[in-house]
């Protein structure tokens, strides 16, 4: 990229935000029905539990995992992926193992807006949590220069980004930039020169950012170097090393997997086929016994996502066109009923206590992470329902996705994202019961969290050379998909 190469143009600083010390405001930051909310006292037992009682009781489930080996996991450094959220489903098999099972990892994680407060006078809750605890040690170790600004990049959730700017704002005790980054649309506020991101701030006066914090989700390779003299906060090769990329991630649990088996720990996933072109989908679904879960490797918030479970289903899926040349095929978990054969058997979900109508919903549990100086610590939980209840017997018209998808947010066709906060689950008093989810479930997503994180971690370190340089051979041999080769280095 040259020298002063504006990365996109827009109208100069439109809605850019300068967020001073003192302007947090906590209704602008949380969703009404969390603002009342009272936390769970397990949820909060669980969050303010040390890591060596996580690793004792962990150990003491599972024998053959030794504490001192889990404790170097546990207190495990990132180089380039700090903050990160687990997605994780509660299944089960025929003979009643319990598992919590990773669906994906992702890099910018949303759940501070669904968290209550685990204590009345922290009135900013997890947003400052996540900046002192982590956010500022990383500034920290990388001595941020104090000739640049700190700012926020975002392209959505608009609600939590301003909540960690004024977080931040309070923690460094200076202004801090809420910068709109949005993929659809051409940025003339923001700029690449010099190695750093610039910004033009008021007085049409164009600064450098010494430090970002990063919510930018929609292939975000397209608008931010690989590498920046701009201190990145989860930069972009956390993305394309399986924060954003379903199939690179896939290949780092493997990996990682290979080095922890010894260990017995395993990151647990669905059974899944990667690099799978779209004409040999059908028989990779058939292989599944007619039921797969099919993804768009670099799509986020529920989108790219198909779930199959008839030819119908499958058959609307391949009338498709996709801009994207590769995909991964997985196991799907549904009902015991309708769940995929595996080697392993079949998985089913738990899902929610059968409500008063007898009726159970398939659920997913969001476990977000950071890394500190000490170690991983988990900052917030929440959890999200689908739409329709799990039924035994599928009939025509039934689509699968009403009762398995679980994602919140959706694009509408004016390009807007919307929100369903109806199947929001909290972790209060009164949704919590409701997913029949005890401490050990807790501390067992929790290890998967940090598993599933330091195995991309690792294959980002993988991906870039000494000097910080993406390792383009290297990565297309994993992931030799020619589109988004080109959206990472258009023309090339």
């Amino acid at each position: 990229m040259d020298t002063h190469q504006v990365l996109m143009m827009e109208s100069p600083s439109q809605h850019i935000k300068v967020i001073e010390p003192g302007s947090f405001e906590r209704h602008h930051h949380w969703y009404p029905k969390a603002l009342n909310a009272t936390i769970h006292p397990m949820i909060n037992f669980f969050l303010n539990l040390d890591n060596q009682l996580i690793i004792d009781r962990y150990c003491h489930l599972h024998p053959v995992v030794k504490p001192k080996k889990l404790k170097e996991i546990l207190a495990y450094q990132p180089e380039h992926y700090r903050w990160a959220g687990a997605d994780l489903i509660n299944v089960t098999n025929t003979r009643g193992k319990r598992q919590m099972v990773v669906i994906e990892n992702n890099s910018c994680p949303s759940g501070q807006k669904s968290m209550p407060l685990p204590l009345d006078h922290m009135e900013q809750g997890g947003y400052r949590d996540l900046m002192e605890k982590s956010f500022k040690p990383f500034c920290k170790a990388h001595k941020i220069p104090r000739n640049g600004v700190l700012a926020v990049l975002y392209d959505k959730n608009i609600m939590e980004n301003s909540g960690y700017a004024a977080a931040m704002a309070d923690v460094f005790k200076r202004p801090v930039y809420l910068v709109p980054f949005y993929d659809e649309e051409e940025h003339a506020h923001i700029r690449y020169s010099n190695e750093y991101i610039e910004i033009l701030t008021e007085g049409n006066q164009w600064k450098p950012v010494a430090a970002a914090f990063r919510y930018v989700t929609q292939k975000p390779w397209k608008r931010i170097p690989v590498s920046t003299a701009t201190k990145i906060y989860n930069p972009v090769i956390a993305c394309l090393a399986g924060g954003r990329n379903k199939l690179i991630a896939s290949k780092a649990y493997d990996s990682y997997n290979k080095e922890i088996r010894k260990l017995g720990l395993k990151i647990r996933t669905p059974d899944t086929i990667r690099d799978v072109t779209k004409d040999k989908i059908p028989h990779w679904v058939r292989h599944f016994g007619g039921q797969a879960v099919i993804k768009v490797p670099y799509s986020n918030a529920g989108q790219g996502v198909y779930t199959i479970v008839n030819e119908k289903e499958l058959e609307d899926f391949m009338a498709q066109d996709f801009e994207y040349a590769r995909f991964i095929v997985q196991s799907l978990i549904g009902n015991y009923l309708w769940s995929s054969k595996t080697a392993a058997g079949k998985f089913f979900h738990l899902g929610t206590i059968p409500d008063g109508k007898s009726e159970t919903y398939v659920f997913d549990f969001r476990m977000m992470i950071c890394a500190t100086p000490k170690g991983f610590r988990p900052v917030s939980i929440y959890s999200r329902r689908a739409e329709k209840p799990l039924i035994n017997q599928l009939h025509i018209g039934d689509h699968s996705w009403d009762m398995l998808g679980t994602n919140l947010t959706h694009k509408t066709a004016s390009g807007e994202w919307t929100t369903d906060t109806n199947r929001l689950m909290m972790m209060d008093r009164r949704d919590f019961n409701k997913l029949g989810l005890g401490l050990d479930d807790l501390i067992e997503a929790y290890i998967q969290s940090v598993l599933s994180t330091i195995a991309i971690d690792r294959m980002a370190i993988r991906l870039l050379n000494d000097k910080g340089k993406f390792r383009t051979k290297r990565f297309t041999a994993l992931n030799d998909d020619p589109y988004l080769l080109n959206e990472i280095y258009p023309g090339v």
